[in-house]
């Protein structure tokens, strides 16, 4: 009854036909009082495997959300379908919020959104001793693990739920989690009893692209001016700065681009996300503070000008594209500066000296994933302990790479590492093996070393190459203490003894191109596709009308879909994806007009001639 219950709900509250992979599990896992730990890629429909429960158990879904963002933009689209919802956060004036207070005791919340801070005071969990409680929801439940770049301290303390609430069933929910951090998760919020529902980590609809380090910038504008032309995107930097000048070069080449960085005041940074959030093609140039809670579902690519500091942070990062399971892409520039960054910025810091091990175990993982010769998608899920054939869709797959015996360049350029003594970086370390008798070559007698100009045969790109690859591969290190240094290792000496060999990745130009895309959620045929940015058209004006984002309205891929059918009735309309009856009621006759009024343009013969139509029959 409950599983037929669940469905109803999905069918006329969400407008969904069915459930996808293994939510009707966890609905009904939770929905009779069980805990459960839910692992889903971004995009998989986490949200419905609490919400619809809390609908179905009697009182109030209490959800832990770690963003005001993100409840903001949860609690805007469950009402827009019906569903009483409410946040209480910092952006509520007093009375505000003593009236969400009030109304939760007397049962008028479906589900109420709370941020761990609020929710592990005295005050507060007083208030849920007198409140009905249906479920604790608790989003993003990786926060709980300190290996992560997300950890959150207050997270820890939830595992009180389960103490004073232990009627009370309790789900887990996060994309991201390998087997170390899904331990950390059940130990720390107690849910050794808790059924776990490990769905599939891939994202199909992503493909993965990681190109060497030349001119980022330029090579970023490349990429977006090819392929995401006029579409929403977001690039991650490391720092502040970079942020700000990656914004305004986009903008300066025709690219409406903006910046967030937690230096920002609250105000700019806060009217950056909203404007990224609620109007189409924005580009967010960002650092990873403009993280969780980004629910956008249009996110065409998403891309790094630098190397994340983990898989779990690029899985985690590049989710944030097509979670409307169109195509989309996750693209990457990564060079051995990045790898020297990394592992400084691992070994300097204050962590205790576990911490660095598994810090420099999780970068060791991730420059395995860049310098991959096989596809990249197969790499990513094995971290994650799952098995895969060949994606067909990465810039290995597409363009395979080549592999070359590197031993000898290896044993060249650690001899140069050896004979300069260790103090040098890579630029000055390739002008030797280049025989680049340079200001500073000369000034340290470097010209008169036997490794001068021993690698002539290589030009200054394929040397970078090796060294970027040599660090990624262990085979020479990092001195943070002398401003990024190149190395020796304990592995470097079998390499000079010629008792190892040393295979390398042979860098090529990409050769994926637009002709190598599938189509984007928009309809193919010139026809639809004016329909389709008419209905665009009309949900910014009812977005705007409503002041929430426009894919709280509706998402691109049922706009695409009502501009595939063209429904002529409501009834048509409703068997639309992502139609329910709430939106159907106050939306319908809009989108009903739009459609009518694109159709009566296409009977003028001049129209009907021009976009290849017959009376009524396609060509």
């Amino acid at each position: 009854m409950a599983a037929l219950n669940a469905l109803s709900l999905l069918n006329t509250v969400f407008g969904y036909p069915a459930f996808r992979g293994r939510q009707a599990e966890v609905v009904e896992q939770v929905a009779g009082g069980g805990d459960a730990l839910v692992l889903m890629p971004t995009g998989g429909g986490k949200s419905l495997c609490y919400q619809i429960p809390a609908l179905l158990r009697e009182g109030t879904g209490v959800v832990v959300s770690p963003l005001i963002a993100l409840m903001h933009d949860q609690v805007a689209a469950l009402r827009e379908v019906g569903v009483r919802a409410a946040y209480l956060n910092s952006a509520l004036s007093a009375q505000q919020a003593a009236a969400v207070e009030q109304a939760f005791l007397r049962g008028a919340w479906d589900l109420l959104y709370v941020a761990p801070e609020r929710l592990v005071t005295p005050r507060f969990l007083d208030l849920l001793e007198r409140a009905e409680l249906a479920l604790f929801a608790i989003d993003e439940a990786h926060c709980v693990s300190q290996w992560g770049h997300d950890f959150r301290p207050e997270y820890i303390q939830l595992s009180l739920l389960h103490q004073r609430f232990p009627k009370v069933p309790r789900i887990a929910l996060t994309a991201t989690a390998d087997a170390q951090t899904r331990a950390e998760i059940v130990t720390r919020l107690q849910l050794e009893d808790a059924r776990q529902f490990v769905s599939s980590f891939d994202r199909p609809n992503i493909r993965y692209q990681i190109v060497e380090k030349a001119d980022p910038r330029k090579q970023l504008l490349d990429f977006i001016q090819a392929e995401h032309s006029g579409a929403a995107g977001i690039v991650y930097c490391l720092s502040r700065r970079k942020v700000e000048e990656t914004a305004a070069w986009l903008e300066k080449h025709g690219i409406r681009a903006l910046p967030y960085h937690a230096g920002m005041d609250v105000q700019t940074r806060q009217r950056n996300q909203d404007i990224f959030l609620r109007e189409d093609g924005i580009v967010m140039a960002a650092t990873i503070a403009f993280g969780m809670g980004i629910d956008k579902p249009d996110v065409r690519f998403v891309a790094h000008l630098d190397l994340p500091r983990s898989i779990e942070g690029y899985y985690q990062e590049t989710g944030r594209a097509g979670r409307d399971g169109a195509p989309a892409d996750a693209w990457m520039t990564y060079g051995l500066t990045d790898v020297v960054q990394q592992r400084r910025m691992i070994e300097s810091g204050d962590a205790d000296l576990q911490f660095k091990r598994v810090g420099l175990a999780k970068l060791d993982a991730l420059l395995a994933l860049c310098e991959a010769t096989t596809c990249r998608r197969v790499r990513l899920l094995n971290y994650f302990g799952e098995d895969a054939e060949p994606c067909g869709n990465c810039d290995v797959c597409i363009s395979p790479p080549a592999t070359w015996d590197g031993t000898v360049a290896a044993q060249k350029a650690l001899s140069a590492v050896y004979r300069t003594g260790s103090r040098f970086g890579a630029v000055h370390l390739i002008d030797v093996l280049c025989g680049h008798a340079t200001d500073k070559v000369q000034q340290w007698g470097h010209d008169k070393l036997t490794v001068f100009g021993v690698g002539a045969e290589i030009d200054e790109k394929g040397w970078r190459a090796v060294f970027r690859q040599l660090v990624a591969q262990g085979l020479m290190g990092v001195d943070h203490d002398a401003f990024g240094a190149l190395t020796l290792t304990d592995k470097s000496r079998a390499v000079l003894k010629g008792e190892q060999q040393v295979w390398m990745r042979q860098e090529i130009a990409s050769k994926t191109s637009r002709k190598s895309r599938r189509p984007i959620a928009a309809p193919e045929n010139p026809v639809d596709d004016a329909l389709f940015e008419k209905l665009r058209i009309w949900r910014q004006a009812a977005a705007r009308e409503h002041n929430v984002p426009a894919y709280v309205i509706f998402h691109d891929s049922t706009l695409a879909q009502i501009a595939q059918l063209r429904p002529a009735t409501l009834d048509e309309l409703g068997s639309v994806s992502g139609v329910g009856a709430r939106k159907l009621e106050a939306y319908g006759a809009g989108i009903l007009a739009v459609v009518n009024a694109a159709g009566q343009s296409l009977d003028r013969p001049e129209n009907a001639i021009r976009h290849g139509w017959s009376r009524g029959t396609r060509k």
